[in-house]
């Protein structure tokens, strides 16, 4: 069970260490309690974990767009920081897949 959790698990704490180093410790605190919730075994917590990952998601595409532009505006080059960053989000989005595992419903209480 815990294998199937570890890609959220991982796609959390990067997000922290992008808000680390960012400077919002407030973020990198929530970032750090969503991790915490893995070890709820409650509905809403697997809920919640769902949700953060999907705003996650959300969140790479945005620095994506963002990074991109001031590169393109710079004329630096931007194409190896784009298919790194969409892989990141299409990681973040694939680990929400553990969530319709059998061994995760149980975990949290879902079935």
């Amino acid at each position: 069970m815990a294998l199937r959790l570890l890609p959220a698990a991982l796609a959390l704490l990067v997000l922290g260490a992008h808000f680390l180093r960012m400077g919002h410790l407030a973020l990198v605190a929530v970032a750090l309690a969503v991790v915490a919730l893995l070890f709820v075994r409650r509905p809403w917590a697997a809920r919640a974990v769902q949700g953060a990952l999907a705003l996650e998601a959300l969140e790479w595409l945005r620095t994506l767009t963002l990074l991109a532009s001031e590169r393109r505006a710079a004329g630096a080059p931007y194409l190896r920081m784009t298919l790194i960053l969409v892989g990141v989000a299409l990681a973040t989005a694939l680990s929400l897949l553990a969530f319709r595992s059998r061994g995760v419903k149980e975990h949290f209480q879902l079935l």
